[in-house]
């Protein structure tokens, strides 16, 4: 069978199902990805949410023995969100990152390979592939810059030319040779504007992340938030836009092409106060179906307390103080308590006296004693 000519049928497939890029890529060992992993492992920059060991994130025939080609898929989102909700004075909202904003990528993704994968079967019944998305072990930026989706910049996102890097990536490593395109040429040129506007300086240089200083993983981790960070993440809910929001090949990239990837506005920009109380069960209806809530609702609620604090939000304070006296889980209080301190109102304070007399653990107690701390830098001012 002609593959070259199997290939271009797998591409006018591709478009009828809602992808809106294809690459093909050889299945070699990725050489220079597994030096770079190597180097953040040594430096500490990793996330700790990255899936297998270095070689299985490079040797894509660890994963499928049969390997010979992968193709890399890509479909774009929106960046502007239509009829967006206002934060007011009486409703102060957080913000989820544009990859989360509509149905979770991870659906709509496997979706689209699973029907590229059933479509090259018809094609090559003997065929065998493996579909992944963000979770799997192989990198989905190296797979889509080998596979000529797009180059990756100096803020670590693949950027594609039609559609920046709003895009959603997945692959499918299949045991059919296919002629692998060519890579696209990197336009970052001198430009640093994601270094120079990092939040955190996560962007060691163009191209490096260190994770453990990134926003986009800092709101997704369950413990306290050291105290450098609290004062950077603002009203974000869920991940951090800064270094693709700042890109000039960002700009005046809009795409609404699936309705899937549409935000809900009350959900993408959601009230901080009801976050506080929300049970598990309304977590699991309101925010379950993205892709933001898979670590549940502990880290929104611990970002939305720090959120309330950036506000000030004075008429938050009877709701927070209700989670420090009675939330049973020691990170919300601790961060409650540090809220009620930067809120810094006379009735904070004084709730924070009274609970800290009767609080047990020690971490919460050490988050109620900087809350007080506000209190007394405002008076030595």
């Amino acid at each position: 069978m002609n593959h070259e000519a199997v290939k271009q049928e797998i591409i006018e497939y591709s478009k009828k199902i809602g992808i809106d890029k294809i690459g093909f890529a050889s299945a070699d060992v990725f050489s220079e990805l597994k030096e770079r992993l190597k180097r953040q492992q040594d430096l500490a920059y990793y996330s700790g949410f990255e899936k297998g060991s270095i070689e299985e994130r490079t040797e894509p025939e660890r994963l499928l023995p049969e390997a010979k080609s992968i193709i890399s898929i890509a479909i774009a989102y929106p960046s502007r969100m239509k009829n967006a909700p206002k934060s007011t004075k009486e409703a102060r909202r957080g913000i989820f990152c544009r990859a989360s904003w509509g149905t979770d990528y991870h659906v709509i993704l496997r979706d689209r390979l699973a029907k590229l994968s059933s479509f090259i079967k018809e094609k090559f019944p003997e065929s065998e592939d493996k579909l992944m998305v963000d979770t799997g072990e192989l990198s989905d930026r190296a797979v889509a810059e080998r596979a000529g989706i797009g180059f990756s910049g100096k803020n670590t996102s693949i950027i594609t030319p039609e559609f920046g890097s709003f895009v959603y990536l997945g692959e499918l490593i299949t045991n059919i040779p296919f002629i692998p395109d060519s890579p696209v040429d990197d336009s970052c040129g001198d430009c640093t504007k994601c270094l120079d506007a990092c939040p955190t300086g996560a962007l060691i240089q163009g191209g490096q992340l260190n994770a453990q200083r990134c926003i986009a993983f800092l709101t997704q981790t369950k413990d306290y938030l050291p105290d450098e960070f609290r004062t950077k993440i603002g009203n974000r809910v869920y991940g951090c836009d800064t270094c693709q929001v700042v890109c000039p090949k960002n700009q005046k990239i809009d795409f609404h092409i699936h309705p899937e990837t549409e935000p809900e506005p009350e959900i993408a920009k959601p009230r901080l106060q009801p976050m506080l109380r929300i049970s598990n069960r309304e977590f699991k209806e309101t925010f379950g179906h993205i892709a933001g809530a898979w670590r549940g609702k502990k880290p929104l609620q611990r970002n939305a307390l720090i959120g309330l604090a950036h506000y000030k939000d004075e008429s938050a304070v009877g709701e927070i103080i209700q989670v420090m006296e009675n939330d049973p889980r020691p990170v919300i209080r601790g961060t409650a308590a540090w809220s009620l301190g930067k809120i810094g109102t006379s009735e904070a304070y004084a709730a924070i006296e009274h609970a800290l007399k009767t609080e047990q653990d020690e971490g919460v107690r050490y988050e109620m004693e900087k809350g007080l701390d506000f209190q007394h830098d405002i008076s030595a001012k």
